[in-house]
């Protein structure tokens, strides 16, 4: 496989607005990714962690990528269509929802389900995947995420994928939070996009070669994640995240979305079985997060 032509560079992995009604908010879904693009982003990463993918069906994903892709965000370039699913079909099935529309970039998560399949297994289960999207998708990016998944992705399995699908897995995206892992991953497999999903980590990465990150710190502080992916600590990122740490990622994620939007409650909602986070807790988080940027910004 070649070595990668560019960097990746900073891709938010975009949350999901609901409404009242619990389906997806698309004219908030699309200003808010429109937003994060002029904010600085270089792509969107939906339906991921933090986007709440798994519990997303595959009609109203077909509906958010059309309306995503409808108001002007260039399914080539701008976008990556998370994949998460414990079958080939249903895989392959959310996979070509992005390929109808021209979208060749997918973050393509393991099947969570199976736990100790082992490589062989996982291998015949990506391979059965890849083969049934095709060429077209030609941006995969697989996602190494064991604490949520329960299914780690090795550096062999990794290299056994990229060799028997070298047009079409381009990447690995480390959510581990493990740098051993990351290490392992940016000094064996350099020819691939390495991005790492815990910002902390990120700016010690790209030093010795990442090619950028997939995160989603991105929806609330993109301004200070253009550090990192430039090499640059930025300590103001490890400080909000040690006050995200305490409650559930995505919830308070998503909590600070609507405080920075001026739109607490829309932004407030979870799809089952995630739960909100409570009124105490965000006046907690809001100001905490808040003290950080103004005291460091001063």
């Amino acid at each position: 496989m070649p070595l990668r032509s560019r960097r990746f560079g900073l891709s938010v992995a975009l949350a999901t607005p609901f409404t009242g009604e619990w389906l997806i908010d698309l004219p908030r879904l699309v200003a808010h990714g429109r937003q994060s693009l002029a904010d600085g982003c270089a792509s969107l990463t939906v339906f991921g962690t933090t986007g709440e993918g798994a519990s997303l069906g595959l009609n109203e994903r077909q509906r958010a990528l059309g309306a995503l892709v409808g108001a002007g965000i260039d399914p080539a370039t701008q976008l990556v269509v998370g994949i998460a699913a414990s079958s080939v079909e249903d895989a392959i099935a959310q996979g070509r929802a992005g390929l109808m529309l021209g979208c060749p970039s997918f973050l393509l998560a393991p099947p969570f389900y199976f736990k100790g399949a082992g490589d062989e297994g996982l291998f015949d289960w990506f391979a059965a995947v890849l083969t049934g999207l095709g060429p077209k998708a030609s941006n995969v990016i697989l996602y190494h995420i064991p604490q949520v998944t329960s299914v780690g992705l090795s550096v062999a399995l990794i290299d056994r994928l990229k060799k028997a699908f070298p047009r079409q897995v381009t990447g690995v995206k480390d959510s581990s939070g493990d740098w051993a892992n990351s290490q392992a991953l940016l000094e064996h497999h350099a020819d691939l996009h390495i991005l790492i999903g815990d910002e902390r980590l990120l700016a010690r990465a790209m030093k010795l070669g990442a090619s950028g990150t997939i995160c989603g710190l991105a929806n609330i502080a993109p301004d200070l994640m253009q550090a990192p992916v430039a090499g640059i600590e930025e300590p103001r990122i490890a400080e909000i995240i040690a006050e995200l740490v305490p409650f559930a990622f995505t919830a308070a994620c998503k909590a600070l979305v609507g405080h920075r939007r001026n739109d607490p409650v829309a932004w407030s909602r979870m799809r089952a079985p995630l739960r909100s986070l409570s009124e105490a807790e965000c006046v907690k988080l809001f100001a905490a997060v808040d003290n950080i940027r103004a005291r460091r910004a001063a």
